[in-house]
């Protein structure tokens, strides 16, 4: 018998990735990030955001690390107690499964749990892909996210 194609179970695990671990997150912000930034600065600016309210989070099937993911938690005039996704990233192989689905499923329980009552994000402008997805799980564009380096 041949198998052509095997639909995965396997149900993943979202695990808060603690400040000492962090090392192991940096490969995907550097495929992330259109950013030249050295792995010294990217892991320097992780270190301080564990300081303002973030945590990162894997992505895990069957023990494997497959993804990452970050949240900022903040009070916003405009929308209340507030939950921003921030560097969500799936290793090519795992995309268009399933799993992003779940981690958003994931995440909007983790807010509510925290008593937020909205959730943000930014992506990039030239991601058509995600904004499909996000646009998909009933987000809404609200503004443009601007940018000047200094």
């Amino acid at each position: 018998m041949i198998i052509l194609a095997k639909k995965s179970t396997m149900e993943p695990a979202f695990n808060k990735i603690l400040k000492r671990d962090l090392d192991t997150i940096l490969p995907y912000l550097e495929n992330l990030s259109s950013s030249t930034a050295k792995r010294s600065i990217l892991k320097a600016r992780l270190e301080e955001m564990y300081a303002q309210n973030y945590e990162c989070f894997g992505v895990f099937l069957d023990s494997k690390l497959v993804g990452t993911f970050g949240l900022w938690f903040m009070t916003r005039h405009y929308a209340g107690r507030s939950c921003e996704l921030d560097h969500i990233y799936l290793e090519q192989a795992y995309r268009s499964q399933g799993l992003g689905k779940k981690l958003f499923k994931f995440v909007e329980a983790y807010a509510q749990s925290k008593n937020c009552e909205a959730l943000e994000l930014n992506s990039y402008v030239e991601n058509f892909a995600s904004h499909k997805f996000f646009m998909n799980e009933a987000y809404i564009l609200r503004g443009y996210h601007f940018l000047k380096k200094l």
